[in-house]
């Protein structure tokens, strides 16, 4: 009976700190807020630190539906084997509508942003 109490509480233990170590993750990430306008993104360049990111996009009357790609800078953007994945937002943005991303590491670099059903310009991502 006293190796039953231990295995539960040992259960107990370990899904309580991969909650933990999951709500912690989470909370690491800054959100980067930004807003697509017919043809463009409103925020023409952005400035980052080397770290963990959540894009957030918002379609302002863009286009029925908006996404994001985020490319390495000097990479095909119509090639999505360049994309990084974790950017693109969990499902089209609809007008009105804001969704996220991934949780997304960016490490010192250029990288370029842009929409291709809104058809955006590539905007510049510098990460000091």
């Amino acid at each position: 009976m006293k190796n039953l109490f231990i295995a539960i509480f040992l259960v107990a233990f370990s899904i309580t700190a991969t909650a933990q170590d999951k709500m912690t993750k989470s909370t690491t990430a800054t959100t980067v807020v930004l807003e697509q306008t017919l043809g463009e993104f409103t925020q023409k360049e952005l400035t980052l630190k080397e770290g963990t990111y959540v894009f957030q996009v918002s379609n302002n009357n863009a286009a029925p539906e908006v996404g994001l790609v985020l490319i390495e800078a000097g990479k095909d953007g119509a090639d999505s084997k360049n994309h990084i994945a974790d950017a693109y937002v969990s499902q089209m943005v609809k007008h009105g509508k804001t969704e996220s991303s991934k949780e997304v590491t960016l490490t010192k670099g250029t990288y370029q942003y842009f929409c291709p059903f809104n058809k955006t310009p590539q905007y510049t991502l510098t990460v000091e």
